[in-house]
């Protein structure tokens, strides 16, 4: 609050009784925006008001006093509050619901209100207020040592998850995975780089992170003695996260939590990791403009259902390990190809609803009348699915089918209970069937005749008094009425009782229309009563069987999931792997699924063998030539292969991997005082540090941020030692082409290169992979087609021509030769056909850099330097040692 606002609180006499309700409230809520109930509207006050005017766009108003101070306001339309809260929740913002609980009629002063919940943005479980095509993760973050604790909870799956890591970069990718909505940490983490600008932080009290008062909630939660059962008793930072986050989940949705009834532990070695540099430059299911358009994801999603498709993104950004869970997978997809099964049950599976968010608005008890229609069209097409299920012979689909089941007994109660088309909420009635309860029905009875009624009534009337302008109404706010012109008001009868005077008329009441009116009313507010009594009662009937409704949930999920795949794997051309625990990745014909769905031209596909003998492959040729896209497209490959799915190529053999790294592209991190280069080097260590003889490691254009000659170093120091230390499987793309000498040093290093040509001065990229390096970078040729003007290409061509002509003199120079005459050219030279040029050119400004990694005897100047003892010379003696370096160097 401002200043005024904390003044005026502190002295609440001074405030009408409405506002000292308010102010307390608000006390109680300071860090949310509290939505205060009056009549139709939400309001806000002070601060409040002034927040919710810039973020919302609403008027800000300043009505009456309070405490001798002006009140700040905005009003939000109680019956549009959904999208309001949806802005607000996208924005990272949380809202305190605070609603009427008292009766008006009853009350006096002020109407009682209380907080009945808090929106946040990782608790939210309304439909409109959540992305169907997401998770949307409330997460809590401890720490340790170097021991991260992470706990995950879907409120509205109820999935409940638990993973500890080592490591800050381990703890940055799990949370670039999660991607969570709302991230609950301690008040004295200071771990800068998890925290910065993230959305949805919360800090909390150190306490709520306490392990004993997270035992005691989880298993208060769970109704266990202990956690053993969950396999998860020993990962005590987690847990202890755990528990700060059932607490708060807990402290937002005031109610209880039935459909989170269990915890799972996430073990780390079970899946490919990835840090987030990896799962960026894969742009798996989010581009590097942050939306989903061209990604991995959007190219095999066509799920057919909502929680399918979130599924989809969790298997895409997990992959496994465990051979045994992928080929069960792959039978299952090769099963539902056989006679294209796959079509049938994906038509099926349209008709099913969101089942796991329904059923976990179910379990908060906040479920909606169109929440129980869908939820009865999804169970009456398990049948269906069974039926269609049984003709299919995977064990795996047999297991999802008997997971599934039927549910004939709910299924009939809501048939019977919800009206085919029900309104969206409950409080104004026509929810319940007709037919489901006598009771009910006999209520409406009462209010559908009134209509008859007052009809007869009115007819009768008139009749008996002869008063022609005689009629029977009916408003919310006098009841019933018998209104007669003010002209013939003086005729009425004397039973006639004076009820409302207006303009232009009278309105009367007589004895046996109070009577239907109390008859009526009371049967009107009796049925609206009678019907959300019967609608909470199907609620809890269904939450007798929420966990059994959850499993067929979850494993509706993974069949949609598997014809999604299956479909996929047919429309794109997609074949199964070879899947094995033997280190290696081989595929033929392999191709980047993405880029061939956005490329306007046939792909070109490529092949590729990583083995033990051949770990690292040294990628060289043109800018634009499709360096990036192989290196990406095996990454792909493999990481489809670990989520159990077909792959882009004719063949493939996929050894099990243990981690996936990329240092691809430039980008810097000015917020952190980064630049490009020290990014690129923070990257490179993570994977030197970190990759193992089971990883799969692309690098691209490592060194390009610094000096020619430390670039080249680093460059040739990380691929030695990718290639002697680390022996991860590697691809290395490069234009320092004294890097393709490794092989000659190297038995398990081999070197490739992407084929381009030249026609009429103009450059052809080939896209195809061959054996051996580049014969040239054709940087000239990429900048004029990138449209670099031509007297700047034709500048360039000059320069390259006299820094050659240069690097040849003083080579020679160096060596005592002559220099050699200019090479032949196709342009000098009438047919000639050119020799294969050397991988390399020396540079212009050192002439030994061509042999920079030769394995010749070292030079006798440095020897000489090896020997010298800098802080034993004095000033004439290392000026006496210079000049001998300098005549070393002229003889040799």
């Amino acid at each position: 609050m401002t200043k005024n606002t904390t003044k005026s609180s502190a002295s609440n006499t001074t405030h009408t009784p409405m506002m000292q309700q308010y102010l307390k409230i608000k006390a109680e809520h300071p860090h949310e925006l509290v939505f205060y109930r009056m009549g139709d509207f939400y309001e806000l006050f002070y601060d409040d008001a002034k927040r919710a005017s810039e973020l919302l766009d609403v008027t800000l108003t300043a009505r009456g006093k309070s405490g001798g101070e002006p009140i700040p306001m905005a009003g939000i339309p109680f019956h549009a509050a959904d999208g309001y809260l949806a802005k607000l929740v996208r924005k990272g913002v949380s809202v305190a619901i605070c609603e009427q609980i008292g009766d008006p009629a009853t009350s006096k002063g002020p109407v009682e209100r209380k907080v009945v919940r808090i929106v946040t943005p990782g608790t939210v479980s309304d439909e409109s207020l959540l992305d169907e095509s997401r998770d949307n993760l409330l997460v809590a973050l401890h720490v340790v040592e170097d021991t991260f604790g992470i706990a995950t909870m879907d409120i509205g799956s109820g999935r409940f998850q638990v993973l500890e890591v080592q490591g800050l970069d381990a703890v940055l990718g799990e949370l670039q995975r999660l991607n969570p909505a709302e991230l609950l940490v301690p008040e004295d983490l200071m771990a800068t780089g998890i925290l910065e600008n993230r959305p949805g932080l919360r800090r909390r009290a150190p306490w709520e992170f306490e392990l004993e008062t997270a035992q005691r909630l989880l298993t208060q939660q769970f109704g266990t003695q202990d956690l053993a059962g969950f396999g998860c008793d020993h990962m005590t930072v987690a847990l202890a996260a755990a528990g700060c986050l059932l607490s708060y989940a807990q402290e937002t949705q005031r109610t209880a939590l039935p459909h989170v009834n269990s915890i799972s532990s996430e073990n780390r070695d079970e899946a490919v990791a990835m840090d987030a540099s990896t799962r960026r430059n894969l742009e798996l299911d989010i581009n590097l403009n942050g939306s989903d358009e061209n990604t991995l994801f959007d190219v095999l999603n066509t799920s057919a259902t909502a929680m399918g498709g979130r599924l989809l993104r969790r298997w895409l950004n997990r992959p496994l390990r465990d051979l045994h869970t992928l080929s069960a997978r792959q039978d299952a997809i090769a099963n539902l190809l056989e006679n294209y099964q796959f079509e049938p049950l994906h038509q099926s599976l349209k008709r099913v609803g969101d089942l796991e968010r329904i059923l976990g608005r179910v379990a908060l008890r906040s479920a909606r009348p169109r929440d129980l229609s869908r939820l009865y069209s999804s169970l009456a097409t398990y049948p269906e699915l069974q039926s269609l299920l049984a003709q299919t012979s995977a064990l795996h689909l047999a297991e999802l089918a008997k997971t599934v089941g039927t549910f004939p007994e709910l299924e009939d109660l809501l048939c019977r209970a919800i009206v085919e088309n029900p309104p969206v909420v409950i409080r104004d009635g026509g929810v319940i069937a007709e037919g489901y309860d006598s009771e009910l029905d006999e209520l409406r009875n009462i209010s559908t005749n009134a209509g008859q009624f007052l009809v007869d009534l009115e007819t009768r009337e008139r009749e008996k008094t002869g008063i022609s302008t005689l009629k029977v109404g009916y408003n919310r706010v006098h009841g019933y009425y018998i209104e007669i012109s003010r002209a013939q008001s003086e005729q009425a009868p004397t039973e006639y009782i004076r009820r409302q005077t207006l303009k232009n008329a009278e309105r009367f009441i007589t004895p046996e229309l109070k009577e239907f009116e109390d008859k009526a009313l009371s049967a009107k507010s009796r049925a609206l009563a009678r019907e959300k009594a019967l609608y909470d009662d199907i609620v809890e009937q269904l939450n007798q069987q929420l966990l059994r409704l959850q499993d067929a949930a979850g494993a509706v999920s993974e069949l949609d999931v598997l014809t999604t795949l299956t479909e996929r794997a047919d429309a794109l051309n997609f074949t199964r792997p070879s899947l094995t625990q033997e280190p290696g990745i081989r595929y033929s014909a392999g191709r980047h699924p993405v880029v061939e769905k956005v490329s306007d031209h046939p792909f070109v596909p490529n092949d590729l063998d990583l083995s033990q003998t051949r770990q690292m492959l040294i990628v060289t040729g043109p800018n634009m030539g499709g360096k990036s896209t192989y290196m990406r497209q095996t990454a792909l490959i493999t990481l489809l292969a670990h989520i159990g799915s077909y792959i882009p190529a004719e063949s493939a053999t996929i050894g099990m991997v243990d981690r996936i790294f990329t240092r691809i592209g430039s980008s810097d991190d000015l917020a952190g005082g980064r630049s490009t280069f020290m990014v690129e080097m923070t990257e490179t260590a993570n994977i030197l540090n970190n990759a193992s003889d089971r990883s799969l490691v692309l690098m691209d254009e490592i060194g390009r941020g610094t000096s020619t000659f430390d670039g080249l170093s680093l460059a040739w120091a990380c691929a030695v030692q990718l290639a002697e230390q680390v022996k991860a499987f590697t691809l290395f793309a490069t234009h320092y082409f004294e890097l393709t000498e490794l092989p000659q040093t190297h038995n398990n290093v081999a070197n490739v290169h992407l084929d381009a040509t030249e026609h009429n001065d103009n450059i052809v990229f080939l896209h195809n992979i061959q054996e051996g390096p580049a014969s040239k970078s054709y940087g000239l040729q990429v900048a004029k087609l990138a449209g670099i003007p031509a007297p700047v290409v034709a500048l360039a061509q000059q320069q390259l021509q006299h820094l050659e002509e240069q690097s040849q003199t003083e080579v020679a120079t160096a060596s005592n030769l002559t220099p050699p005459s200019p090479p032949a050219t196709e342009e000098s030279t009438p047919g000639y056909t050119p020799e294969p040029t050397p991988v390399h050119s020396p540079s212009p400004a050192n002439p030994f850099q061509g042999d920079m990694f030769g394995s010749g005897e070292p030079h006798p100047a440095l020897e000489q330097l090896e020997d010298l003892d800098p802080d034993n010379l004095t000033p004439r003696q290392a000026l006496e040692q210079l000049y001998a370096l300098k005549q070393t160097l002229a003889e040799n």
